[in-house]
């Protein structure tokens, strides 16, 4: 791989399509969605850049996106994951307190006692607005009544995705994600206290676990873990007997029916990217998503806001990469992030995942190439997901997963071809967590 003239300054972008990765399928002929898929763009940036695989996923974690795309952008998760909660409560701009504990907290929908859908029915923002005002009206808890302080607070985040912060709550907790468990019953899914562990451990986003003394201003594992049960049931009954969801009900129509909290932490504690890669100077965060906004944050970068971007398969592509375009034409560094085919994947839903392929192809990765193509400056381009999400299991799995990369000059390896298959036989091999980020940053 020949470098670049050290005289002309790098910009560099990642596309992330979340969750894009999959597994063969037999409905198309045993190839994966990537393979199955017209991708002529990310196909010409493998042919004429170099590819390899990336396990994005440390020992001991779950394979969120949280986790995921942290790792991708260089950190390491033993010293740095708090959860998702506190992430997404940086996008949504609430500032944590040290006794804070920030969970995400979906509005789902349950049928027939399961978890029939991690999105409340493609809950839509200003519907879910309403019913988090509701909750908090219901639910919120003040720990001393004179002061006025609440123990228990709903924030509105977007779509089916909000805060939960509970006042002194404790993050040794066992939460289970919704969208790991669809059609399971949710009794068996409610929350309990994590047993202490000998030494450290590492946390995930299905548990925090480790070795943990009494901490005398925070409740107790088994004290958060039966105030959040008694969230969850209690929204139930408020939920189901909402106007919206009473509309809803009379049309057939999935209802958003349930809290579920999960992926609860601490205030976390992160370097600037600027600080980790003296190459990098300014950067911004494309993403319709609030987690991946809060990671943006916390990693010094921009966040910048696309009007029409909603994290599903309709979000507006062509903003997305206008946007980035935009900043790259004064920064050093965008990370553009599209969670589309994630969703396509939880709904299990095999057309709607591959149009998302074809969409980040065509109408993001494409675009952004054409612009850069004949830039004075020097573009390094990257295409990957964070973890595969199968359309036939409908959840994450912890599996590398393929990358490109390319810039004017770099010496292409052998592959054609950009999917789970081609990359294994790329020249960069196999690649672990904050390798990509090294690798990527080092190209000069």
């Amino acid at each position: 791989m020949s470098p670049i003239s050290p005289m002309s300054p790098m910009k560099r972008v990642i596309i992330l399509g979340d969750g894009m990765a999959d597994h063969s399928v037999e409905r198309l002929g045993g190839r994966t969605l990537l393979q199955y898929a017209k991708t002529p763009y990310m196909d010409m940036l493998a042919r004429m850049g170099c590819t390899g695989r990336l396990a994005t996923i440390p020992d001991g974690f779950q394979p969120g996106s949280e986790v995921a795309n942290t790792a991708i952008l260089g950190y390491d998760l033993n010293k740095v994951y708090e959860g998702r909660g506190p992430l997404e409560a940086a996008s949504i701009g609430y500032e944590m307190a040290d006794d804070d504990l920030a969970l995400r907290c979906n509005i789902i929908t349950l049928q027939d006692d399961k978890i029939l859908t991690h999105n409340g029915g493609n809950l839509e923002t200003e519907d879910a607005g309403v019913l988090i005002d509701y909750l908090n009206e219901k639910l919120a808890k003040p720990i001393n009544r004179q002061l006025g302080c609440e123990r228990v607070r709903f924030i509105t985040g977007i779509q089916y995705r909000h805060l939960l912060i509970i006042k002194g709550g404790n993050k040794h907790i066992v939460c289970a994600p919704p969208h790991d468990h669809p059609n399971e019953p949710w009794r068996s899914l409610l929350v309990r206290p994590a047993a202490p562990t000998a030494g450290s451990g590492s946390p995930s986003a299905a548990t925090v676990v480790s070795g943990f003394a009494a901490d005398s201003h925070r409740l107790s594992p088994q004290q958060t873990a039966d105030l959040l049960n008694d969230l969850i049931t209690r929204s139930q009954q408020l939920l189901e007997a909402h106007p919206y969801n009473q509309a809803k009900a009379r049309r057939g129509e999935r209802q958003a029916n349930s809290i579920w909290p999960w992926g609860g932490g601490y205030r976390p504690s992160m370097q600037p990217l600027q600080q980790l890669y003296p190459q990098l100077h300014t950067g911004s965060v494309i993403s319709a998503v609030d987690l991946i906004r809060g990671i943006g944050h916390y990693a010094g970068l921009d966040i910048v806001c696309v009007d029409g971007a909603t994290g599903l398969a309709d979000t507006n592509y062509e903003g997305k990469a206008q946007a980035a375009l935009r900043a790259l034409k004064h920064q050093d560094f965008v990370f553009l992030h599209v969670e589309a085919s994630d969703e396509a994947g939880h709904d299990g839903d095999l057309e709607l995942k591959l149009r998302t392929i074809e969409n980040l192809d065509s109408r993001i990765v494409g675009p952004i190439y054409e612009a850069v193509k004949d830039w004075a400056e020097p573009v390094v381009i990257a295409v990957l997901p964070d973890h595969p999400t199968p359309v036939e299991i409908r959840t994450h799995v912890n599996e590398p997963v393929p990358f490109l990369i390319y810039y004017k000059g770099i010496e292409p390896d052998d592959v054609t071809q950009y999917d789970e298959v081609s990359c294994v036989s790329g020249s960069y091999g196999l690649l672990r967590l904050q390798q990509f980020m090294q690798t990527f940053m080092n190209i000069s």
